[in-house]
């Protein structure tokens, strides 16, 4: 072989394993970084864009894709803990040409976390209409969506501001009241009993505890490498403080049941997607709502956990996209008629 093309191959190699030991390193030392790279890296992917946008000295974050039409927009509202990016797997299976906004819910990621602010429910609810109402996104009814907590924003929102919203997707949504209480819920009020609160389970301060919370919160078993594992209680520790004082609030006798005390005040038509084995909040609040919501659908997936979105992305757009297709078609009917 020529010396030439051998130095060009040693060249090349070398070139290739510069960033390729980067990629190793940050993995073994900085997997946070690497958790953020990855977010950034699926936002620009699938065309979302992050902006900011201010209510008075407040300050909401939030990523979009596409521009209001003549489809619905859609409002994305994310669960305890998380972040507008959860929403990022569904968002690869949704039509391109639907508008699609995901924000960060109060305190959390990029919008405005204040030790003045309200955290019950009833202050989300109107710290999300704020938001709405600077995107101007009520200019005409949009669709809503939530999860968990989210979810329990999401149908109280519907029940507050009923001209806002023309349709609503509740997924596993928390708010609701059960006759008796899991597995899941008897623990939490042991540990509010006896004043745990380092040891609430959807706060992980350690690898194994992060561990522990994705096999509560999903039917899947996930195989997760310990470094990532890692990574992820790095950018959760910082904030573990305030997602204690937010639990706190959100599971307080002001904000518990919520959702099950204005669930009969919402008319718009209402879908209700729910895993069969979750084990956070049983898949029975499907159900409860179903009876008391006049124009209501029900999703019930085998085989799936609390984390529908993770575990099950393509099923959830898919059963969104349908969803939307059915009210809207009906809604041309009726102007036809």
């Amino acid at each position: 072989m020529d010396l030439d093309v051998v130095n060009m191959f040693v060249i090349a190699g070398g070139t290739l394993a510069i960033p390729i030991l980067a990629f190793v390193a940050s993995f073994l030392l900085w997997p946070s970084a690497l958790i953020r790279i990855y977010y950034w890296y699926w936002r620009r992917a699938l065309g979302m864009q992050v902006r900011y946008v201010r209510h008075e000295d407040y300050q909401f974050c939030y990523s979009f894709r596409g521009r209001p039409g003549n489809k619905p927009s859609i409002l994305m509202l994310h669960g305890f803990s998380a972040h507008k990016d959860m929403w990022l797997s569904v968002v690869k299976f949704l039509p391109k040409n639907l508008h699609l906004v995901c924000v960060d819910m109060p305190g959390h990621e990029g919008t405005t976390r204040s030790s003045l602010d309200d955290l019950s429910i009833d202050g989300q609810v109107k710290r999300i209409h704020q938001f709405v109402e600077c995107l101007k996104l009520n200019k005409k009814p949009f669709h809503l969506i939530g999860t968990s907590m989210g979810g329990h924003v999401a149908g109280v929102y519907a029940a507050h501001y009923p001209s806002d919203v023309c349709s609503l997707s509740l997924v596993c949504p928390a708010g609701l009241q059960y006759s008796t209480d899991n597995q899941f819920v008897q623990r939490l009020k042991e540990l509010q009993e006896s004043a745990a609160v380092e040891k609430i389970p959807l706060i992980p301060s350690t690898p194994e505890e992060m561990s522990e919370m994705l096999q509560l919160c999903s039917y899947v078993r996930f195989r997760v490498p310990q470094q990532i594992l890692q990574g992820l209680v790095d950018v959760r520790i910082p904030h573990n403080n305030f997602y204690r004082k937010l639990f706190l609030e959100i599971v307080s006798e002001k904000s518990r049941y919520s959702l099950h005390q204005n669930m009969d005040r919402i008319k718009v038509p209402t879908q209700i997607i729910w895993g069969k084995q979750d084990q956070v909040l049983d898949v029975s609040g499907a159900d409860m709502l179903a009876k008391s919501i006049a124009n209501c659908q029900v999703e019930l997936l085998e085989n799936c956990g609390h984390s529908v979105v993770m575990e099950r992305p393509r099923k959830t757009a898919k059963l969104i996209v349908d969803f939307l297709a059915s009210v809207h078609s009906t809604d041309n009917d009726k102007k036809l008629d």
